[in-house]
């Protein structure tokens, strides 16, 4: 099974236009073969899907693909199963989550991907690869039908991750948050993915891409950095997670 993926953990760095430091990744992930991609923006609340699509598709114009956005297909079903690539934008992870299940297309979304679709995701579309989005950032500003992601991984992403502690805020720091997760999830991996930087998956093969390291979280382990010279092939063991 080749299964070809992209996460990225963000979709634009500070002072940036939208995108730009993934365009030349996108570009060389999806190649010359694929020609339109079928995006998803369910995550998108403050932006409408309308909107979404078109801020999406100037990116993907400029390096040389079309986009068709699902929302505006007359049958899911149909679209998705004759999509080149799958995209899945940022937002909010609970209100992806919640069309997606809605919507049913969750299933066959993964069946295709499972099948060497090529996925590409950024912040909440990396959230949703997971086994469930446990670890997402956002406020649950809607109750979706269930937390379960696509779980095209074996491990849980939390993007936009950071080591930063702000100057006299009490709240939790992310490393915080992430040990509590796995107090009560302590069978599954958690990738703190930096921004500006992604995961390259390439069947059973791994890649941290960028210029930051990654943290890996296990429960009753050491935090573990890696780099971009890393072998990450050991966290696409589907038997080192629990079923969500």
């Amino acid at each position: 099974m080749h299964k070809r993926l992209l996460l990225l953990s963000n979709s634009t760095n500070l002072g940036e236009d939208y995108l730009l430091y993934a365009r030349q990744e996108i570009q060389k992930f999806l190649g010359a073969s694929v020609k339109k991609v079928l995006f998803i923006p369910f995550a998108g609340v403050t932006l409408t899907f309308d909107a979404y699509t078109e801020k999406v598709g100037k990116v993907f114009k400029d390096i040389g693909y079309e986009i068709e956005a699902i929302h505006l297909a007359d049958n899911d079903y149909q679209v998705i199963k004759q999509a080149e690539a799958i995209v899945i934008g940022g937002g909010n992870t609970f209100h992806l989550a919640h069309w997606l299940h809605k919507t049913q297309v969750i299933e066959i979304i993964k069946e295709i991907i499972n099948n060497g679709i090529p996925y590409i995701g950024w912040s909440a579309g990396s959230n949703i690869a997971c086994p469930t989005i446990k670890t997402t950032n956002d406020m649950p500003i809607i109750e979706p039908i269930s937390f379960n992601g696509l779980n095209i991984v074996p491990f849980q992403i939390n993007p936009h991750y950071t080591d930063a502690v702000i100057p006299n805020h009490n709240g939790e720091t992310r490393e915080a948050r992430i040990r509590e997760f796995l107090v009560v999830n302590p069978d599954i991996y958690v990738v703190g993915l930096k921004e500006g930087t992604m995961l390259k998956v390439e069947s059973s093969s791994m890649k941290l891409v960028g210029n930051k390291t990654m943290r890996l979280f296990k429960f009753g382990e050491p935090i573990v950095e890696y780099d971009v010279n890393s072998n990450l092939d050991f966290l696409l063991d589907s038997q080192l997670a629990p079923r969500p």
